[in-house]
This record gives structure tokens, sequence and C-alpha cells, in this order.
């Protein structure tokens, strides 16, 4: 089950976020017994695959699914590649049984590019969610048959717009 939704009290003038609930695999684990860093960039994938593209039939898509995985698999004409990818650890994450809470928004949004941010909470239903990483991805529309660069239509703009905000200030130490 996918939901969004906007904030509620004084948080109310921050974008509306994706809640994308993701699994983890046993195999997601390393020796110290939380999620190695490099699964963390599978679990933001799926969770950015989902809010991006509209799988089968019969899946659940998300009012930003502005792309038809089928067209893709068929030799579409657009697709989404990574520019850089920017991940802040917070706390840990360890394993669990319930999906991973991670929250998505646009922090920019320009021509043919957005900075796709990322929240990575304990399960929902907890009382206190726990936010483990934050994260950003720059994700650039092209053209699949030249690779250039392509700009966002005006309905893929529309979809993603009640989720566009402020991009993620990370700590910065020693500078």
């Amino acid at each position: 089950m996918t939901e969004s939704t906007a904030p509620a009290g004084p948080a109310a003038a921050g974008p509306a976020r994706l809640h994308v609930p993701i699994h983890l695999r046993w195999g997601d684990l390393d020796a110290l017994g939380h999620v190695n860093n490099t699964s963390m960039l599978k679990l933001l994938e799926e969770a950015r695959l989902r809010a991006f593209w509209r799988g089968d039939e019969e899946g659940e898509a998300l009012p930003t699914a502005v792309f038809d995985m089928s067209v893709l698999e068929s030799g579409g004409e657009r697709a989404t590649l990574i520019a850089r990818q920017e991940i802040e650890y917070l706390r840990p994450v360890p394993y669990s049984q319930r999906p991973l809470d991670v929250r998505l928004w646009i922090g920019a949004m320009g021509g043919s590019s957005a900075d796709i941010c990322f929240e990575v909470f304990s399960p929902t239903g907890e009382d206190e969610p726990v936010l483990y990483a934050r994260a950003t991805a720059v994700v650039v529309l092209v053209d699949t048959a030249s690779g250039r660069p392509i700009r966002w239509s005006e309905t893929e703009r529309a979809a993603w717009g009640p989720y566009v905000g402020d991009p993620i200030e990370y700590r910065r130490r020693g500078r």
C-alpha cells in the first residue's frame, strides 16, 4: 500500500510527502546487523521507481507515477537516469519484518532534472518514528534514442506539483 499525505499542524507549510513502504530483506543487512550502505541505495531506488513508474494493470499506481513501465520495456522514448546521489545516515537501520516508511518529495525541478528527496523512517505505526537516513537523488529525464536530456512535460510537472518543497539541508562537519 502506498499513500500520499499532506503535513498537518505547524509543518503544514511544507510539501506533501509520498509514503512508500519498502520491505527489507535479510540480505540487506551487513555483518554488524544493520542495513548495508549499498543496500540503502537499492531501497531508495525501489521507492523512487514506485513513485515515478506505473507497473502492471493490477498494481496500485501513485498519482505521481507519470511513466509507464510497459512503454519502457518496449523501447520507450523516455527514461530517467541518476546524475548524482547523496545519503546522510543518521542511525543504523535494524532489520524488521514491517516495511520502512520511505517519504519522498521533489526539492527542485529544472527543465530536464529533478532533485528527489527521501527520508527513511522506522515502520509506520510506531509511537515515535525514527528517522534513519535522508537522501537526495538527482534524476535526469532523457531521450532513449539520443541519450540527451529532454524537458519534463506539463502533465508530469502537474502530477508532482503538490510534492515540490524545500531541498534537504545536510549537516556538514569540518567545513
